[in-house]
């Protein structure tokens, strides 16, 4: 078994590294994307690799995701990603899911805060199918009552067994007060209550009130030619509605920073801890460099200094992580873990004195050359897939990045110096804006002015 487990390695890192210098050598980008556009005006990034019969398809409605949920109905957006491929013109739930096995095709749809998104993956040999089903899935999708109940049902169980997750308590709280007043402190899973308020009309207004072709982006990978592309976009998408108003949803700062919320669980041995501060948006140009700064502070896991410091060092916790999070309309840093409840002091106090030495002295030769290495070489071993790739692409459409980012970075990463880390360090780094959330049973905490939540917010 290792040996197979090496040779697979051993050959899917060949394709990778003869695939990545075919590019270099002949084109000289990281990827070599064209742009489609159709008759009807539909554009779609593509990248052709005709060495595997296989298609992957991405797309997505900007604008179309849970912030759009009203209060009343959360869960909404989530609940239509659930039923649109249960069942679609004459096509039952029954009749449509055993076209997609028997044909061997991944179909399905989801929903985030910002969009609204679905992917096909299929053999080359069975895409006019399969693009059929797509298309009777977003124009004709049939929301029958009785899937819709079981998809209902199925959310709601997974609320309820969500109440025992300590993480997931933590994150609803921290969204509930970090986003305070905004759309994106609600529920986009929906509440055990607003589930059941959505009714078969709410599902079927859906895609006349956020599908459109302006909205619309789109991704693909594998086995098609920009000719034949061009024809399956306008085939899937040329009867949707052309245009859509965009949603009067104001940008955010973080609320509540400075303040520590505690959900008490006295039956827990450990505390989650999650942590949030104001961030930078994905087309700054200081971004870069802020994904190198992360990389030092905590989203390397071993090797990072958060992890170095609280785990290696002390054994406080068995992981800590720091993140950049975009959206459309806030842009934060986190941080989480966990540790003993008798630490949690301790814990606190450790992360506030990382993030203060990284904005007040530079960071080594040393961290700057690994946080590189990993950051430039980690992206081209994870596109190992034509769905790695398409789902790359999309992300970059939906960020509103240009075409030939992929470039960019690497060379903003590669310029990227000890000092321009220390300015964006110093730049970005907030502790004393933090706000935190606890969810355990921590001791020793009572001088911290923690305000205590007596209700998780937007669950029942």
């Amino acid at each position: 078994m290792k040996k197979i487990l090496l040779y697979s390695f051993i050959f899917v890192t060949a394709l990778v590294v003869f695939h990545a210098s075919d590019v270099m050598a002949e084109r000289d980008k990281f990827l070599d994307i064209k742009e489609v556009k159709t008759e009807s005006g539909i554009t779609a990034w593509l990248v052709e690799d005709h060495h595997i019969p296989v298609i992957a398809f991405d797309f997505a409605f900007m604008d179309a995701g849970a912030k759009n949920d009203p209060a009343d109905k959360q869960g909404l957006s989530r609940l239509v990603s659930n039923t649109m491929d249960e069942g679609a013109g004459e096509l039952t739930s029954e009749a449509f899911q055993k076209e997609l096995r028997d044909l061997s095709i991944s179909l399905g749809f989801n929903s985030g805060r910002d969009s609204f998104g679905g992917s096909v993956k299929t053999l080359t040999k069975n895409k006019d199918r399969a693009f059929e089903l797509l298309k009777l899935a977003i124009m004709q999708p049939r929301f029958d009552a009785d899937p819709v109940q079981r998809m209902r049902q199925a959310n709601q169980a997974r609320i309820r067994s969500s109440l025992s997750d300590p993480d997931w308590m933590a994150a609803r709280i921290l969204n509930d007060k970090a986003y305070e007043g905004h759309p994106y402190a609600l529920n986009s899973g929906g509440t055990l209550s607003t589930l059941d308020a959505i009714t078969l009309d709410d599902l079927h207004n859906f895609p006349a009130q956020n599908f459109s072709k302006d909205r619309l982006r789109v991704a693909v990978a594998g086995d098609i030619t920009a000719e034949e592309l061009k024809t399956l976009l306008d085939d899937v998408f040329s009867g949707l509605q052309d245009t859509l108003p965009e949603p009067e949803i104001a940008d955010i700062k973080l609320k509540n920073a400075t303040k520590t919320y505690l959900y008490r669980q006295e039956n827990l041995p450990q505390t989650v801890v999650q942590i949030m501060q104001n961030g930078i948006s994905r087309t700054s140009p200081d971004y870069h460099k802020a994904q190198v700064m992360n990389f030092i502070l905590g989203s390397s896991g071993f090797g990072s200094r958060l992890t170095e410091e609280i785990r290696e060092k002390r054994g406080l916790t068995y992981g800590i992580y720091s993140g950049l999070m975009n959206m459309d309309h806030f842009n934060g840093l986190t941080v989480s873990t966990s540790t003993a409840n008798q630490n949690v002091r301790e814990m606190l106090k450790l992360i506030d004195d990382e993030f203060n030495k990284l904005r007040s002295y530079p960071i080594t030769e040393q961290e700057l050359s690994d946080a590189k290495s990993y950051l430039i070489g980690a992206l081209p071993l994870s596109l190992t897939s034509t769905d790695a790739i398409s789902s790359l692409l999309l992300s970059l459409q939906a960020d509103g990045l240009p075409i030939d980012y992929l470039d960019q970075r690497q060379k903003a990463i590669e310029d990227a110096s000890i000092d321009d880390i220390f300015a964006i360090s110093q730049k970005l780094l907030q502790p004393e804006n933090f706000i935190t959330v606890l969810v355990g049973n921590p001791e020793n905490v009572e001088t911290l002015n923690i305000e205590e939540v007596e209700t998780l917010p937007n669950v029942e």
